[in-house]
């Protein structure tokens, strides 16, 4: 890809952009949004019609376990879907938000499913 002059975070909006005009969450499966900073990851479940957030977690919350960042992710997915049985939610749909489907995006993904969220 050739230097555009754009930023990282620019380019990453972008791409969220592009994949945000095809998926979007319903009251009947919200939308699992994952951001990933260079520290901690976030998980949020959205309910696009209303735009409320109906769940959320992070690797800052108490009883994810610390370790390798990988592990923090499939620990924070294991929570969210945790808080979202808790609220009645089963089925969602998962927003990448830009970020490659590989390391830490995968472990939340993975957490989530073995949690028992589907999508």
């Amino acid at each position: 890809m050739p230097l555009t002059g754009k930023s990282i975070r620019e380019r990453r909006e972008r791409r969220h952009r592009r994949v945000r005009k095809k998926v979007a969450g319903s009251p009947e499966r919200p939308r699992l949004n994952v951001f990933r900073s260079s520290a901690h990851i976030y998980v949020q479940i959205i309910d696009d019609t209303v735009g409320r957030t109906l769940a959320a977690a992070s690797s800052r919350d108490s009883g994810v376990a610390n370790g390798t960042k990988t592990a923090e992710a499939k620990a924070v997915g294991q929570l969210i879907a945790e808080r979202a049985k808790a609220i009645g939610i089963t089925k969602v749909v998962f927003d990448r938000g830009g970020y490659i489907y590989h390391g830490r995006v995968k472990a939340v993904a993975e957490g989530a499913r073995a949690g028992g969220l589907e999508f």
